[in-house]
């Protein structure tokens, strides 16, 4: 039996799975925005692991800080407790990254880590209960985060996990009337400033700060999930610096970790401090923060920043965006920095354009709320090259429609 084969019967057997129908496809190794079969078959990258893989496949100097780090010291003891360089360096970098206040970043394992964190911490400093997410917002799978699924959409995944957490309720992104809905009962909002899983809408003029305004009115904290949006993908580091508001909480993860899994919730000292007592040990993790992971998200940053390479994201999107816009099969295209959504009006159109990336070696999905859309959201180090060359398969694909 081919080694391939083998592989596939093991994955199935032996992998827990996440739907009945995987994609399948063998991966050999990966570099810059390309990842290889094992056949030798080259595909072009297009999701970077859902807005991972922001400094490209391989990294050498990612690769080489997790080999330093590693050879160290891995874990040692659970987090919080220690002196640990690659912990403190990069917190300190991002925080002074980060627009004041946000200055404590509380390290974790992932993205909807980082968010049942920011939801604790919100209730814990505010001492109330509800909570606000958005309709068409996606943070994560654990129970907290579920829970802030934006209804009716999120119903899909919700129903089967019920009871979820109570005192939650949903808004519209960018109806400014319902912002009246957020009280003096809130703890907290949960917004991404730029809606991801929607397929990419981007706030209206003056929303991102009329939500800013009303948090504070009422006493409620505004917290921005940053987790697909941060590290450079919009075309500012954060987002947030891209629509001038700040946040009393953000939400990191994806491209934070530089390929490793790392997320981190972020605040000022005087919020964060208040899970250090009345309990202590309010919020602990085993593994956040680790070292190894910490030494390569530091890495990555450092890279992005020697590089410029936030400030050519901008043109790299809107190349992609003339290169696409002008077909007829593209209804819309929707963009944030190097976060599109290329609409074709049709799911039907949309999975079989899934079926012949497959074939012509373009990895990209669609998104959980917009079956219409198909993702581009590559390697932030795409070259000019690499983007006309991607976008002249994706026309071709286009074309068979």
């Amino acid at each position: 039996m081919h080694s391939n084969e083998i592989l596939r019967r093991r994955f199935l057997a032996h992998v827990g799975q996440t739907s009945p129908s995987p994609m399948m496809t063998a991966v050999e190794r990966a570099e810059g925005v390309f990842f290889y079969t094992p056949e030798g078959k080259p595909y072009y990258d297009l999701v970077a692991g859902v807005s991972v893989s922001n400094v490209g496949h391989a990294n050498p100097a990612v690769v080489e800080a997790i080999k330093r780090q590693a050879e160290r010291y891995m874990h040692v003891m659970v987090y919080g407790e220690l002196l640990e360089r690659p912990q403190v360096e990069y917190a300190t970098e991002i925080a002074a990254l980060l627009p004041a206040p946000l200055e404590s970043v509380y390290f974790v394992n992932s993205g909807a880590e980082a968010v049942e964190g920011a939801l604790k911490l919100a209730k814990r400093y505010t001492a109330r209960a509800e909570m606000i997410s958005m309709r068409r917002a996606y943070h994560g799978s654990t129970h907290g985060a579920m829970s802030m699924m934006g209804a009716p959409e999120g119903e899909e995944w919700k129903n089967a996990f019920r009871p979820l957490l109570p005192a939650t309720k949903a808004i519209d992104f960018n109806d400014f009337d319902q912002l009246r809905q957020i009280t003096e009962k809130t703890a907290c909002v949960l917004c991404e400033p730029v809606q991801g899983e929607a397929g990419v809408r981007e706030p209206a003029p003056g929303y991102l700060q009329a939500l800013r305004k009303r948090c504070s009115e009422v006493g409620a904290l505004l917290i921005f999930d940053e987790i697909q949006t941060g590290m450079g993908r919009t075309g500012e580091m954060f987002a947030m610096c891209k629509y001038g508001v700040t946040p009393d909480i953000v939400c990191l993860a994806k491209a934070f970790g530089g390929g490793m899994p790392l997320g981190a919730f972020v605040s000022s000292n005087e919020i964060m401090g208040t899970l250090t007592h009345d309990p202590v040990l309010g919020h602990i993790t085993t593994f956040g923060g680790h070292p190894v992971c910490c030494a390569a998200g530091l890495a990555a940053l450092r890279y992005l920043l020697e590089h410029n390479t936030v400030a050519e994201v901008e043109r790299k999107g809107a190349l992609y965006e003339e290169l696409l816009v002008g077909h007829p099969q593209v209804c819309e295209i929707r963009r944030s920095g190097l976060l599109l959504a290329i609409e074709l009006g049709s799911s039907e159109k949309m999975f079989r354009m899934m079926e012949m990336f497959a074939e012509d070696g373009i990895m990209s999905d669609w998104f959980l709320y917009c079956d219409t859309a198909f993702r581009i959201s590559p390697p932030l180090v795409i070259s000019d090259d690499e983007i006309r060359d991607s976008a002249a398969i994706v026309r071709r694909c286009l074309d068979r429609l």
